[in-house]
């Protein structure tokens, strides 16, 4: 028996629901297609005739009518109708269209947080933190000294759970990085999960965050060996990320190590999750005199590549790049370009695989799209986006050494340099 409708719900304006539904197109296309595909199958099994081969659908003969027919029926028969929000059917829609192209740098924000994202245009306001994503998850890299997100004891590796109250689950680091950041003085409520598994929700105040890219002290803030013993004729710099001066200040901090007297450098892009291109171009031709940086390579195949230009600072100089699961990006372009000009060996772990060139267009809702434009190559043509860049010698620190803030890869570092070093 078909039971019928008691009451149908008045017809909704065919403009939103197309608006609303649009997104839906590339999901329902599938589902459709096959659909049909079954349905010509057991009619024609049940007939006299062959079934012809069914015809290839393209966006042209898509029929979008179809949307605001499902919508209706949805309207009028759906036993939940309270699940019915247009907004959120929207966003769903867009967010599972653009799921499809499994692209973590393709996609959608919302009006809202990119109207935050515009309002801190060229400052850094937020909770000074470090962020990358594992598992589907928003794992905390590192908090930034002084900063909201030190002073509320927040530690590498804790989970962001949600913000304000909103799941970050399957959030890619852009979309994340523009939901936590704000305006100096407004409040963020993070939902932290720690590493002993214990949750918590943290409420911290946005404030202006100034911070260098490079730094000169390394861990621990003393240069040790595996033994104990100081290490004095090496040099070590720390690239926190790439921003518009960082090709300025790690000029400056090679020249005052150089100008100490050093004989080897050792470069950590750990837990660097990337940054501005033509700033990591500039910084990466610091050491180097000619080659191929990296690659560029567009939807139609063109390729561009970047070249090192002569005059680097440390010709001659052994070079070591510290590398972890956690850089991302320009680092991985760093470690890659350095690598395999044969002017750095590479230490630690692999990289995050973040190689892409994204492109933010602004929408007619007031949101934006983020879409991936061109992938990177490194300069042997290695594919890094979603491979991410092995190291020359892989070290994984183990939890043991870790909670003993014990850091193999440093050392070992220091080892491969000291042996570099002509007596």
């Amino acid at each position: 028996m078909v039971e019928q409708p008691v009451a149908q719900p008045s017809r909704r304006s065919t403009d939103k629901l197309v608006r609303i539904l649009l997104g839906l197109a590339a999901v329902l296309f599938v589902v459709i297609v096959g659909v049909a595909a079954f349905a010509i199958g057991r009619e024609s099994n049940n007939g006299t005739s062959e079934a012809a081969p069914a015809a290839a659908v393209t966006n042209d003969e898509f029929d979008y009518g179809l949307l605001n027919e499902i919508r209706d029926l949805l309207d009028r028969y759906y036993v939940r109708p309270e699940n019915l929000d247009d907004q959120s059917l929207f966003e769903a829609a867009i967010n599972g269209m653009l799921d499809i192209l499994s692209d973590s740098g393709t996609y959608y924000v919302t009006p809202d947080i990119h109207q935050r994202s515009t309002l801190i245009t060229g400052s850094f306001e937020g909770i000074g933190a470090t962020i990358s994503q594992e598992n589907n998850e928003i794992i905390i890299i590192a908090p930034i000294q002084g900063t909201p997100a030190e002073r509320a004891g927040l530690v590498s590796g804790d989970v962001i759970v949600a913000v304000d109250g909103e799941s970050m689950t399957g959030w890619s680091t852009d979309e994340a990085v523009l939901r936590i950041r704000g305006e100096k003085g407004t409040e963020v409520i993070l939902t932290i999960r720690h590493a002993d598994g214990s949750v918590e929700d943290v409420t911290l105040i946005r404030d202006t965050v100034l911070i260098d890219s490079v730094y000169l002290e390394p861990p621990g803030g003393i240069l040790l060996d595996a033994e104990g013993n100081e290490v004095t004729n090496l040099g070590y710099i720390w690239i926190q990320s790439f921003t518009g001066r960082t090709t300025d200040e790690l000029s400056l901090a090679v020249n005052e190590l150089l100008d100490a007297g050093v004989e080897g450098l050792i470069l950590d892009v750990r837990n660097n999750s990337g940054g501005l291109v033509n700033t990591t171009i500039g910084s990466i031709d610091l050491f180097l005199d000619e080659g191929i940086i990296f690659i560029e390579r567009d939807a139609a195949g063109n390729e561009t590549s970047h070249v090192a230009t002569p005059g680097q600072l440390t010709s001659g100089m052994p070079i070591v790049v510290l590398q972890n699961r956690f850089s991302a990006s320009a680092s991985e372009i760093m470690a890659s370009a350095l690598v395999e000009n044969e002017r750095a060996t590479s230490i630690g772990e692999t990289t995050f695989g973040k190689g892409t060139v994204n492109l933010s267009r602004n929408l007619s809702d007031g949101g934006a799209l983020y879409v991936t434009i061109r992938e990177w190559l490194t300069p042997s043509r290695t594919l890094i986006n979603n491979v991410g860049v092995r190291p020359d010698i892989e070290i994984i620190p183990t939890d043991e050494q870790i909670d003993a803030n014990e850091d193999p890869v440093l050392q070992r570092a220091i080892e491969v340099l000291q042996g570099q070093i002509a007596p």
